[in-house]
């Protein structure tokens, strides 16, 4: 990793725990369930980029591949071809920039062309070769919880909590530090709408790992369990989302980054028991 990349990535890394600290969703793919195929284009997804560093987004999250429930996956040559002359496009961008992928060949691309971040949803389980990655380009990394299929009758925490202990396991053997490592509980992911607002209501207790925890709740469908019936509310994603941060979560990932901005400078500031902007 290039030293202007580990500056950004160590600035990054910092803003955790002092404020809410917001992720950006760029999805370069035709399919993804909520803005699938609006940034396929690379003007398009440079200009989204653009839009929602300038919104005040911390970190931009650029994905190749739909994980959506029935997506049809997609080979390591075209999510590349996805997402690499993005992330060139991107290099100079003011945030630092990450990459959504579970594949090792793509994680280390995308490391060279400028990303700090690896955001891995099978958390480093599914290709044998990303903890030796993570570790090989000192990027941060975040190990999101994930499973084959749902399972109605398990306790997810506690399912959570098996996998996090082995993704873990297989980071602490390829030497990665924890102070790169991020948590993510996977809400949306092989869960039924039950474990996601329990996963939401328990996420307090993955703090003991002491680690950063993310979250990223945005648009999904268990919400219009919880509003109005309709898909991908905003206030359903803004609420639960500030109910994760009282709970401790400390970054999380969104579409709507201006509304998330705006909500966690007034909850941050109400915490802090005073009215200042987030710098």
């Amino acid at each position: 990793m290039r030293e202007t990349q580990s500056a950004k990535r160590d600035a990054f890394l910092r803003k955790i725990g002092t404020r809410p600290v917001v992720m950006g969703i760029l999805n370069v793919t035709p399919d993804s369930f909520s803005d699938g195929g609006r940034y396929f284009d690379i003007d398009a997804a440079v200009a989204r980029a653009s839009h929602i560093a300038a919104a005040g987004c911390d970190i931009v999250d650029v994905g190749g591949e739909s994980t959506r429930p029935g997506a049809v996956p997609t080979s390591e040559p075209d999510e590349l071809a996805r997402v690499e002359p993005v992330l060139a496009r991107l290099a100079d961008l003011d945030v630092p920039v990450s990459i959504d992928t579970y594949k090792a060949g793509v994680a280390i691309r995308a490391i060279e062309c400028g990303a700090v971040l690896i955001n891995d949803v099978w958390g480093l389980q599914k290709d044998p070769a990303m903890a030796d990655v993570v570790a090989g380009t000192q990027a941060a990394v975040v190990i999101m919880h994930n499973r084959a299929e749902k399972d109605p009758a398990i306790d997810i925490l506690a399912d959570m909590r098996k996998f996090f202990d082995r993704s873990l396991a297989l980071a602490a053997k390829a030497g990665v530090g924890e102070e790169r490592i991020i948590l993510d509980p996977g809400i949306g992911f092989a869960k039924t709408s039950h474990q996601n607002r329990d996963a939401v209501a328990r996420i307090g207790e993955l703090r003991d790992y002491a680690l950063p925890i993310m979250i990223g709740a945005s648009r999904k469908a268990f919400l219009g369990g919880l509003s109005d019936g309709s898909e991908g509310s905003l206030i359903g994603t803004l609420t639960v989302n500030l109910a994760a941060a009282a709970n401790g979560v400390a970054i999380f990932r969104v579409h709507d980054v201006a509304e998330h901005v705006t909500a966690f400078r007034v909850f941050h500031a109400l915490r802090a028991g005073e009215l200042k902007p987030m710098s």
